[in-house]
């Protein structure tokens, strides 16, 4: 199953309608042309009170493939990096809300590259080592008026270094922190629920964000 995340809202693409049906789901839809998926998803957007909703298919590939048609799409990395002692990760705020380093994959370059890449840019410091990949996520926003579809993938890093990060301004980031392993459900709670549920997919949290 995809979650694919509208701000704080989600529509789930599935082969099995029964394990993704919950009481918030508002919608649902049988794929069929892309006419009628591209109303769906119009409609969801405009009504805001639809917290979730469901596509279903029984070609779940061919299903993500025919949703991702629909909109612009971005491929971005990211990492969760821990200190050597793995006993605190690196977090921070951007825009007023909890975060984790991410970015654009530029030409050229592979989702690892892309990753440690960004960690260094955005947190002022050198040689994350990448030791397992997590996993993907994937949200919905707007540029002038177009949806785009960002695809982000996640890889856990361990920093061995120690020199103190540095938010990267200029890309509206306040404040970073390492941020003790304890304290990793309060850092999900002020974050995004796309990364909520990679954090969850990662095993760091347990559905329910309880640890």
């Amino acid at each position: 199953m995809y979650k694919i995340f509208f701000k704080d809202r989600v529509v789930l693409l599935t082969d099995n309608i029964d394990l993704a049906l919950t009481d918030e789901v508002l919608g649902i839809h049988k794929l069929g042309s892309d006419g009628e998926l591209k109303k769906f998803l119009a409609d969801f957007e405009n009504t805001p009170d639809r917290k979730e909703a469901i596509i279903y298919h029984h070609n779940q590939h061919e299903l993500f493939q025919r949703f991702r048609s629909c909109y612009k799409n971005l491929l971005a990395a990211g990492g969760v990096i821990w200190n050597a002692e793995r006993t605190h990760f690196l977090s921070m705020y951007r825009l007023g809300r909890a975060d984790l380093p991410k970015g654009k994959v530029e030409k050229e370059e592979t989702f690892e590259m892309a990753a440690v890449r960004e960690v260094e840019e955005e947190c002022g410091i050198t040689g994350p080592e990448i030791t397992t990949k997590i996993g993907s996520s994937f949200h919905i926003y707007q540029i002038n008026q177009q949806s785009i579809l960002k695809e982000t993938k996640w890889f856990e890093m361990v920093y061995h270094g120690t020199a103190t990060p540095v938010p990267q301004e200029e890309e509206n980031i306040s404040e970073i922190n390492w941020t003790a392993k304890e304290d990793l459900r309060e850092f999900a709670e002020k974050t995004y629920p796309s990364i909520k549920e990679m954090l969850i997919k990662g095993g760091y949290l347990k559905t329910g964000l309880n640890q």
